[in-house]
């Protein structure tokens, strides 16, 4: 499939243009002009570089790619480490960041939710991209979730609440979205999750009463990008595979 035509209709999938973000979605790095083999992963480290070039990789398709807002715009040290290893195999640099997020099949936060067997019942936070919904019938307290976390994501999540506590209703975001927490209290929810946590966020948990789960940046952000480069493998026939680079946050 051409490069060029698979950003298309990435832009337009994903709806780019209605997202005011910290980055620039979409092709960071060109390569070759045709994609037979893509390989997907949630952050393009140099590790998952070399892994994804050494797989046969014509573009990479992640959530966290480079130039961020704020970040020193110089091609320098290990980003210039990263992007002259693209440069020099010819491989191209897919990237999207909150369209990704919020994406109503194929996002991180819709996919997290059916691997976890949640009931998305509305949305909230920035550009409604945090969600909110009702928990699994089996789910009824604070240890039964965090025991099914920890199953479903292959790590020990960070619980602040009592393990007897009910749990019925739940807000989360994938990432660090832990300034939704405040939002997610307001909402009347018994558990807010996400990836990261903040020091502020031990003791609004403790005052309110809001249980929050940390379960991991890269953790929770590791299905909407495999969900994506399913979708494109099944609708052009390209070759897929998702590369998992460990990260403990």
């Amino acid at each position: 499939m051409p490069l060029n035509e698979l950003e298309i209709y990435l832009n337009q999938l994903l709806d780019v243009g209605n997202f005011r973000d910290y980055c620039p979605n979409g092709l960071q790095v060109e390569g070759r002009s045709a994609v037979h083999q893509l390989i997907s992963g949630v952050t393009a480290s140099f590790d998952f570089l070399q892994t994804a070039v050494a797989a046969g990789a014509d573009a990479v398709l992640v959530h966290h790619g480079y130039f961020w807002r704020g970040e020193d715009q110089c091609i320098v040290g290990m980003k210039h480490r990263r992007i002259a290893l693209l440069m020099a195999h010819d491989v191209g640099l897919l990237s999207y960041h909150l369209p990704l997020d919020a994406h109503s099949k194929l996002g991180n936060n819709v996919q997290l939710g059916q691997k976890m067997g949640f009931a998305e019942t509305s949305r909230f936070g920035d550009q409604n991209i945090a969600m909110q919904g009702t928990l699994p019938p089996h789910i009824t307290n604070l240890k039964d979730l965090r025991i099914c976390i920890e199953h479903a994501l292959c790590r020990t999540p960070l619980v602040i609440g009592e393990d007897a506590k009910t749990v019925r209703r739940v807000a989360w975001c994938t990432g660090a979205a832990q300034d939704y927490f405040d939002e997610a209290i307001s909402l009347g929810v018994d558990v807010f999750i996400t990836g990261e946590i903040s020091e502020r966020n031990v003791h609004a948990a403790r005052e309110s009463g809001v249980a929050f789960i940390s379960a991991g940046h890269h953790a929770t952000e590791r299905y909407g990008v495999q969900a994506l480069g399913e979708h494109l493998s099944q609708k052009f026939g390209i070759a897929h595979r998702f590369i998992d680079i460990d990260n403990p946050v």
